[in-house]
């Protein structure tokens, strides 16, 4: 069953019914300042931090679901209320739709000769949230009707404004100016900082005291102001700070209504901090307001985010004969890469944006996603990341954006931590060219006074490794590799330790094979880019170092038919045919096969035969298989869950794409796009009532086989399986990939496919490129002209030139 369509022409997802499977949402904002909203208005706003600079207030796991908080806008048209968003009132619409653009969300909804369209979205360089509302009568007489705005204030930090009512309940401040509300709540304490709430044109009346708005016993679905048309004209003072307006509208048939309202943040030198008597400084928010005095202004600054998409967007263009594909492709997949690099995992429907800030890992991987599209950027986060290492090569997991300080209550020991962050300095060079950026001088754990290049910080992540080896000469898991409920050391601590302190007696020597499969296929390409910068002592250094872990690794990580997973703290076997249950476990066939492990031999091919038989599904590959049935104190979390629930055999999609490499890797173009059609968004459309997440998005995880609910999917949006299919698509699969001296071309595709096209910009050229497959290979290039010109190799030579290039590849 379907719940809306595509449209690619507009690069939006309509949505026609307003009772989705489950809330879908768009995320708002590209640089400071971010906004969620979900199909019906719900979601939230913060400043550059979901914890520390929330500005509206949103209670997650509300019933009924998606009733926390919103941006809401009420109609009283002689007595009958409704939302034109249809929540927060439900009342039935004559016509509901919702398209969920690239940056900006349009609902709109009709009841009553009323249609109301609302267009949400956040200019560029700009700290605040627009919506333009368009009212028009389109019946045959005079309407007269009060539109009512409303949005509740957070006060600033998420988790205290959730905890500490004693003194929240008693500080809520509010300033009016005209049609402006201004939150300030703790504005005079030792903050600079206020948001404010406002409307283009004169209002009737207005509330900033949520209790007066609402009634003390009424939900935001029948507030007592609304239900009698009327405003309170109340000021907040203590207790819960609102933003209210509301017009009284006199349309004739045939006669539409614009208004502009602005939600806005503003942050001033601390100098400026007062006016008098704790009157804040209103010129930045003047400014902010004057900017969109009419709607034309509006008009204006949505085109130039609609057109800054488009240009994000034209970086990486496919043109193939599968729809499904081009859409991933060319428009989604991109789009939620560029989410996940400004968010991290820190704020979703499924994260509140108080327990994570940006993490380490996570924000690495990411980065692969988005780097064509602005690799300035790219490189200001790989500096950040790198500035929370540790001086061993160690990294804390998480940090805070507004701080960009490493987040103590996590800490570190995520041994695989430190690799992912020369992975994407390497994918950074290769996209770039730029090799200055390994002579950064860059701090240890923020602290100027260790600073040292980056370079140097990529070799002490490469030596955390070898420095942390294991009995059998493989990497120590620490607290846990990439799969963070697999915890094979955590057992044996005593009640009230940390995994820093505890020493164990069995020594804390749990190894993971996948973070060998790591070394390896991380290690030579730290090998590689040593190489290219011209530090060959260190590059020839690594090689040693890879080719003792390759050996490791075929002697005591091969199971006979597929890659363990781990040594316990046991020194038992994880992930082997001998264990009782999770025999064979995805991550470990994946990344040691793209490391090229097991490839000479036929051992990887086994490896990817097994993980089909055995942990594949219609819905995608599930984690490990079989499922754990009961708890083992030695694994940790992951025996916790349900069987066929989250890394207890769910689909994980994340290293689902990992065996989409693989398979590329291994020459199986066929297998490697069946499985990337499992579990990409546009494919899953047509079972959204299975599905219930969002079928233009990926998801972290689809329930498994074993699960009760099988194929259904949980935690959207925010999860490095964005970056890591949209790589496995168009570098492995599409076989268009960055490199050092050009752009090498190595498509590992399904036979039946006959050509496709590829237009990647790069360094400032464009590339259009042809791939013809007249012989109905998988993999193989015969030839590679480039500008009629035969190539001495399958690397598209970088012109540097600006000019647009035409490349032909033929495979054979």
């Amino acid at each position: 069953m379907q719940y809306g369509y595509f449209d690619d022409a507009r690069k939006e997802y309509v949505i026609t019914t307003e009772s989705t499977p489950y809330p879908w949402i768009n995320y708002l904002g590209t640089q400071d300042y971010f906004s969620l909203i979900s199909n019906t208005g719900g979601g939230y706003s913060f400043y550059k931090d979901a914890k520390l600079r929330r500005i509206t207030r949103f209670r997650y796991n509300n019933v009924p679901l998606d009733l926390g908080g919103g941006r809401y806008y009420y109609i009283y048209d002689d007595k009958d209320v409704w939302s034109p968003g249809f929540a927060p009132v439900k009342k039935k619409l004559d016509r509901y739709e919702c398209r969920h653009g690239m940056g900006y969300t349009k609902i709109t909804g009709s009841r009553n000769n009323i249609e109301t369209e609302i267009t949400f979205f956040v200019p560029i360089d700009f700290n605040g949230e627009v919506h333009k509302v368009v009212v028009k009568n389109t019946g045959d007489s005079d309407k007269n009707i009060t539109l009512f705005s409303f949005v509740e204030w957070c006060l600033w930090n998420a988790q205290d404004d959730q905890t500490n009512f004693q003194r929240n309940f008693n500080t809520g401040e509010v300033e009016i100016e005209g049609s402006t509300i201004y939150h300030k709540t703790e504005y005079k304490e030792r903050r600079n900082h206020y948001a404010f709430f406002s409307v283009n044109a004169p209002v009737t009346g207005f509330d900033s005291d949520r209790e007066s708005f609402l009634g003390t016993y009424n939900g935001f679905d029948n507030p007592e102001a609304v239900l009698e048309g009327k405003s309170r004209n109340s000021v907040a003072d203590g207790w819960s700070p609102i933003a209210s307006h509301s017009l009284d509208i006199s349309l004739k048939p045939g006669e539409t209504k614009e208004l502009v309202f602005i939600l806005g943040y503003v942050e001033n030198a601390l100098e400026d901090k007062w006016e008098s008597k704790n009157v804040i400084n209103k010129t930045k928010a003047h400014k902010m307001l004057e900017e969109f005095a009419t709607a034309e202004k509006a008009d204006e600054a949505l085109k130039r985010l609609t057109d800054y998409w488009d240009d994000l967007l034209s970086r990486y263009t496919l043109v193939s004969g599968e729809d499904k594909l081009n859409r991933m492709v060319n428009i989604w997949n991109q789009y939620q890469c560029m989410v996940t690099f400004n968010l991290s995992r820190s704020a979703s429907y499924f994260e509140s944006g108080i327990g994570r800030g940006m993490g380490f890992r996570d924000s690495n991987q990411d980065l692969l996603g988005f780097l064509h599209q602005i690799p300035d950027r790219a490189r200001e986060r790989i500096i950040d990341l790198a500035s929370t290492q540790l001086e061993d090569g160690g990294a804390y997991h998480q940090y805070q954006p507004l701080t960009k300080r490493g987040n103590d209550e996590i800490g570190g020991n995520f041994n695989d931590d430190p690799l992912w962050l020369i992975l994407a300095v390497v994918a950074y060079v290769k996209e770039t060219g730029d090799y200055s950026i390994l002579k950064v001088s860059t701090p240890f754990d923020n602290d100027e006074s260790k600073a040292a290049p980056l370079a140097e910080h990529l070799k002490r992540s490469f030596d955390h490794v070898i420095n942390n080896l294991g009995p059998h000469g493989l990497p120590l898991i620490g607290r846990a590799d990439w799969n963070d409920c697999l915890n094979l050391n955590c057992f044996s601590m005593e009640p009230g330790e940390s995994f820093q302190t505890s020493t164990s007696k069995d020594g804390r020597v749990a190894e993971s094979v996948m973070i060998a499969g790591m070394f390896v296929y991380i290690g030579k390409e730290y090998a590689e880019l040593m190489k290219k910068s011209g530090s060959v002592e260190e590059s020839i250094r690594a090689e040693k170092e890879i080719s003792r872990m390759e050996k490791a690794v075929m002697e005591h990580g091969y199971d006979g038919e597929w890659f363990l997973r781990a040594y316990d703290d046991f020194g038992k076997k994880v992930g082997s045919k001998e264990c009782e249950e999770g025999k064979i476990f995805i991550e470990s066939q994946g990344l040691c096969i793209m490391g090229g492990l097991g490839l000479s031999d036929g051992k990887a091919i086994q490896a990817l035969d097994a993980v089909e038989e055995r942990l594949g599904t219609k819905y995608g590959l599930v984690l490990n298989n079989p499922a754990f049935t009961k708890y083992y104190v030695e694994y940790g979390e992951i025996s916790t869950y349900p069987a066929g629930y989250k890394e207890n055999a769910g689909i994980f999609c994340h290293n689902n794409a990992w065996i989409m490499c693989a398979e590329a890797v291994a020459g199986r173009g066929d297998k490697a796009f069946d499985y990337y059609t499992r579990i990409a968004p546009a494919y899953t459309e047509e079972y959204s009532e299975i599905h219930r997440m969002e079928p233009y998005v990926y998801s972290q995880m689809v329930a498994g086989k074993d699960a009760k609910r099988f194929g259904e999917a949980k935690n959207s949006w925010l999860t490095g399986t964005a970056s890591w299919n949209f790589v496995a698509i168009t570098q492995y699969i599409l076989g268009i990939k960055p490199d050092y001296d050009g752009i090498l071309v190595d498509p590992a595709i399904p036979k039946a496919w006959d050509t496709y096209q590829v237009t990647r910009r790069f360094r400032g050229d464009t590339y259009k490129i042809t791939v013809k497959n007249p012989e109905h290979v998988s993999k193989g290039v015969k030839s590679l002209l480039v500008d009629g010109k035969e190539a001495a190799s399958a690397v598209i030579p970088y012109a540097g030139d600006g000019k647009v290039h035409e490349v032909t590849v033929t495979m054979g």
